[in-house]
C-alpha cells in the first residue's frame, strides 16, 4: 500500500516537483511532528514553516479572487 502525499515527505516532494501542487499546511505539520527532530532543527522548521503557511493563506486569497471573477 502506498502512503498518500500528507503522510509521506518524499511523495509530497515529487508531487510538488512532477504537478506544482503544495500540500496543506496541515499535512506540512503532521509531517513535521512524525519526524525525529532536534530542538534546533525543530525550531528551524517551524520558522520555515509559519512562512509557508502564510505563503499558502495568500495564494488561496488570490486563487479565491480569480476564480471568483472567471465564475461571474
Amino acid at each position: 500500500m502506498e502512503c498518500m502525499y500528507h503522510y509521506n515527505p518524499s511523495t509530497a516532494l515529487d508531487e510538488l516537483t512532477e504537478d506544482a501542487t503544495l500540500p496543506n499546511p496541515v499535512h506540512v505539520r503532521d509531517m513535521i511532528l512524525r519526524q525525529r527532530l532536534t530542538a534546533d532543527q525543530s525550531l528551524e522548521l517551524n520558522r520555515i514553516f509559519v512562512e509557508y503557511q502564510k505563503a499558502f493563506g495568500e495564494a488561496q486569497k488570490l486563487g479565491k479572487k480569480i476564480l471568483q471573477r472567471l465564475a461571474a
